[in-house]
């Protein structure tokens, strides 16, 4: 797609019109930016004239955005971070041999992937990777990634996914927990106090029925947005996790969780591997591809 240059904003503008914002104030930007504040001022107006529209209005000693300047403030902080982004990746890579830009899932992102990542550089040398942490899918032509760790359903917009593996759970526990509510069999834990993946908020209904124990509490207790955070809670001893168990690794041998029943079970979704249509045949995303698959074999 051709883009129209009239219509392509200066980079230096949107960081006098953003500065201008935080500060409510031409001078003080001007100041930051090391302009003057004449300077700032034509940039905003030059700004306002290809927009049509007013950015700030005039109140008193300051500038106070418009209703159209809030609604463009968040966009233009965007694309600056977008645009800074770029630059350093850039810049990261320019001296390796090859470079590789991953989407992960947050937990499994820290636990699983980043541990076992030096093995792939070592396969790899002069490798340069970025991982960035994306919980939901996203557009690959707006996010340049090379390809996501995805959970779910094999369904990705402009995207080929590739199965990597299953997932399963199981109940865990601290020992301190554990010495406080034993658990001999499944009905116990009904009792106890459970944690949640707020994500995921069937999780301990579906193990009670898969496990034909009837438990009215099966929502009750404390949720938290990311299984890290449910594993710390678990680890600090506030209730009975459902936890995959490629999650745990090391708190099952350190000892500060304990798989509390060997009742596991596999949830209906899976981890997929996303790469855009446009990058299959990149090398370095093909030998990734091939890594992760044997990692997780």
């Amino acid at each position: 797609m051709k883009l129209s240059r009239r219509l392509v904003p200066d980079v230096t503008t949107l960081q006098a019109f953003e500065c201008a914002a935080r500060h409510g104030s031409f001078t003080q930007a001007a100041a930051e930016l090391n302009l003057t504040q004449s300077a700032v001022s034509r940039q905003i107006k030059d700004l306002e004239s290809q927009l049509g529209v007013l950015l700030f209005e005039r109140v008193r000693q300051r500038v106070i955005l418009s209703d159209a300047g809030q609604k463009f403030l968040p966009e233009v902080r965007r694309l600056l971070n977008q645009t800074e982004e770029l630059m350093v990746r850039a810049m990261a890579s320019a001296r390796a041999d090859s470079s590789l830009s991953i989407a992960s899932l947050p937990t499994f992102g820290s636990r699983w992937l980043v541990p076992r990542l030096p093995d792939f550089l070592k396969r790899h040398p002069g490798t340069v990777v970025n991982i960035a942490s994306r919980s939901e899918p996203f557009d690959f032509e707006e996010q340049n990634f090379d390809l996501a760790i995805h959970y779910g359903q094999p369904v990705w917009a402009r995207a080929i996914c590739s199965y990597l593996c299953s997932e399963v759970i199981v109940p865990a526990a601290s020992p301190a927990l554990l010495a406080v509510h034993p658990v001999a069999s499944p009905a116990d834990i009904g009792g106890s106090p459970l944690l949640h993946l707020a994500t995921r908020p069937k999780l301990w209904a579906q193990w009670f029925e898969t496990n034909d124990v009837e438990q009215d509490g099966a929502y009750r207790g404390n949720r938290f947005d990311q299984f890290s955070m449910v594993i710390e809670a678990a680890t600090a001893g506030l209730g009975f996790a459902l936890l995959p168990r490629y999650l745990i690794e090391q708190e099952l041998t350190a000892g500060t969780l304990r798989i509390v029943l060997d009742r596991p079970m596999q949830t209906e979704n899976s981890y997929y591997l996303a790469i855009p249509e446009g990058k299959l045949e990149n090398p370095i995303s093909r030998a990734f591809r091939e890594w992760i698959t044997e990692q997780v074999g």
